[in-house]
C-alpha cells in the first residue's frame, strides 16, 4: 500500500512514532495531485511547492503539534484560509485572498495540519454537483463523463483518487452525504451544535447547515471531527461534547434498524439504488441486527415544504449582501435570494412549526430503533454537462434541488448521519447509505459505521479508476 492510501490514522500514528516524516508524506501526496489532479479537478488554489515542502520540514523538526500534525489537508472552497485564493466558485471573489483563517481552517492548523490549498465546490456551495465559473467542474473519478456530486464534490474526489487523506466538507442538503456515495468515500454530518459554524452574522436563528468531517474510514471521520468540535465563546448553541476518537466498533447484535427506502413511495428513486442499499443492509443483519422495513413516518410534502422555506431564508441571508451585484450570481442563487426576501415572519413560523412536529415524531421513532436507513441519493451520477436532473423515474422535478429530498429528513432536524459506502451498480458507480440517529448519537453511528466497515472495506477495495 502506497502512502497516499494509507489511513489518515496510520499516517498520523507513524508520523507521531517518528517512522514517516512530514516531508516524505508532503512529497508523495503533491506527486500525487501532479499525477491524477488534471484529470479530476478536486484541487484548486494549490499553494507553492516550495513553500508547502519547506512547511513540511519545519513541521519534521518540530515537536508534534497535535492531532494533525504533518497532515496535509486542502480546504472546501467555502472557507476562507489566510493567503490563500477563497473564491466560494464565485466570480464576485475570484481574486479574494483572506488575511486570516475561518475557525475550522484555524482549527485543523492548531492541530499540526499543513492546508495546501482548497478542494473545489459549486458555486457557493448551491446544487448537488461541483461546477463553478471560476475553476471549471469536478469529474467522479469512477466515470469522467459524469458529475461527482456536490457541495462537498472536490474534498470527495480528492478523498477517493489519494489526494489526501483527510478532508472537511459541509452539509446543508446533502452536501457531504452526496459526494460520498457518489465517489464511495465516507462523510459525516454532526449533530447540529457539535461543530461551530464561522462566528459571523446572526447566531441564533439558522440551524440546517453544519461543517463536518470526511474520509475514508468512520475511524479517520473520527480524528478530524475531534479536532473540529467544541465551542467557541462567540456562539450560543455550539456545545460541548465529548470526543469520539479513537472509534471502535460496535457490536451491533440485537440492534434494531429501521430501512426507511424511499419513504414509502414519496422519493422518486432510479433503478438499482434500492437495490444496492437493501444488500448492503445484509451486512447489518450478517452482524447480527434487526433491519426492519419502515412505512413512512411523516409526510413527505410537508417535510419538503418546510425546509424550502427555510433553505431559501437562509440561504438568501447569507446572499444579501450581494443584491448589488445580483447580475453576476447564478440563476439558483438568485432564485434562493429572490424567494427569501419575499417570505414574511409568520411563513419562517410555519415552516418551522411543521419542524418542530417531525422533530416530535423522530424522537418517538428512535425509541425503538438504534439508526434508521435511507439512501444517500435518489438518483446516479449523471452527465456531467447537465446542470441537475429533471426527471426520476418518470417524474418530473419542480425545482433544481427537487432530487435531493431524500436528505431532508435529516437535515430538516440537524441529526447526526454517517454517509457509508454501499457498493456499486451494475453502471460501475458507486452509491451510498444515510445511517443517522438522534442529535448527541455521532459516536454511537460512528461505531456502527465502524463495524460495517470491518466487513466492506469498499473505499479500501474500490474497481478501478481513472
Amino acid at each position: 500500500m502506497t502512502l497516499t492510501q494509507t489511513s489518515a490514522t496510520a499516517l498520523l500514528s507513524e508520523i507521531c512514532a517518528s517512522r514517516l516524516s512530514a516531508s516524505e508524506l508532503m512529497r508523495a501526496t503533491l506527486d500525487r495531485i501532479q499525477a491524477i489532479n488534471g484529470e479530476v479537478n478536486a484541487i484548486v488554489a494549490l499553494r507553492d511547492e516550495d513553500d508547502l515542502m519547506a512547511e513540511a520540514k519545519a513541521m519534521d523538526a518540530a515537536p508534534i503539534k497535535g492531532a494533525l500534525h504533518g497532515l496535509p489537508i486542502a480546504v472546501k472552497d467555502l472557507v476562507n484560509v489566510a493567503g490563500v485564493v477563497s473564491s466560494q466558485g464565485s466570480p464576485v471573489f475570484r481574486d479574494f485572498v483572506p488575511e486570516k483563517d475561518d475557525l475550522i481552517a484555524a482549527r485543523m492548523r492548531h492541530a499540526g495540519a499543513i492546508l495546501i490549498g482548497k478542494t473545489n465546490t459549486p458555486e457557493f456551495g448551491l446544487g448537488s454537483h461541483t461546477f463553478n465559473p471560476v475553476y471549471g467542474a469536478t469529474r467522479n473519478p469512477y466515470n469522467s463523463a459524469q458529475t461527482c456530486g456536490g457541495s462537498s464534490g472536490g474534498a470527495a474526489v480528492a478523498l477517493a483518487t489519494g489526494m489526501v487523506a483527510l478532508a472537511d466538507g459541509s452539509d446543508m442538503m446533502g452536501s457531504l452525504r452526496n459526494p460520498a456515495a457518489w465517489n464511495n468515500v465516507y462523510g459525516f454530518r454532526p449533530s447540529w451544535g457539535r461543530v461551530p459554524p464561522e462566528p459571523v452574522g446572526d447566531a441564533f436563528l439558522h440551524q440546517l447547515s453544519t461543517l463536518g468531517p470526511m474520509a475514508r474510514s468512520p475511524e479517520d471521520l473520527g480524528v478530524l471531527l475531534d479536532v473540529i468540535s467544541g465551542p467557541d465563546p462567540r456562539l450560543p448553541h455550539v456545545h460541548h461534547s465529548d470526543a469520539v476518537s479513537p472509534v471502535q466498533a460496535a457490536d451491533l447484535k440485537g440492534m434494531r434498524i429501521g430501512w426507511l427506502g424511499d419513504w414509502t413511495g414519496a422519493f422518486p428513486t432510479e433503478a438499482g439504488i434500492l437495490d444496492v442499499c437493501e444488500t448492503a443492509l445484509d451486512v447489518f443483519e450478517n452482524l447480527g441486527a434487526y433491519v426492519d422495513p419502515i412505512a413512512a413516518p411523516f409526510d413527505a410534502e410537508q417535510i419538503w415544504d418546510s425546509w424550502i422555506t427555510l433553505r431559501s431564508w437562509s440561504v438568501a441571508a447569507g446572499l444579501e449582501p450581494l443584491l448589488e451585484q445580483r447580475e453576476s450570481l447564478k440563476d439558483t442563487a438568485i432564485w434562493e435570494l429572490d424567494r427569501g426576501l419575499t417570505m414574511t415572519a409568520m411563513d419562517v413560523h410555519r415552516a418551522s412549526a411543521i419542524r418542530s412536529d417531525w422533530f416530535r415524531r423522530a424522537e418517538e421513532l428512535f425509541r425503538d430503533y438504534d439508526a434508521l436507513v435511507l439512501p444517500s441519493a435518489q438518483v446516479w451520477p449523471f452527465e456531467i454537462e447537465v446542470p441537475y436532473p429533471t426527471q426520476i423515474a418518470a417524474q418530473s422535478m419542480d425545482t433544481y434541488h427537487r432530487w435531493m429530498h431524500v436528505t431532508l429528513p435529516v437535515s430538516l432536524l440537524g441529526l447526526p448521519c454517517l454517509a457509508a459506502p454501499a457498493g456499486f451498480g451494475s453502471n460501475g458507480l458507486p452509491m451510498g447509505l444515510q445511517v443517522f440517529g438522534p442529535r448527541g448519537a455521532d459516536a454511537k453511528l460512528l461505531s456502527i459505521g465502524a463495524a460495517y466497515h470491518a466487513e466492506t472495506q469498499w473505499p479500501q477495495k474500490h474497481p478501478a479508476m481513472i
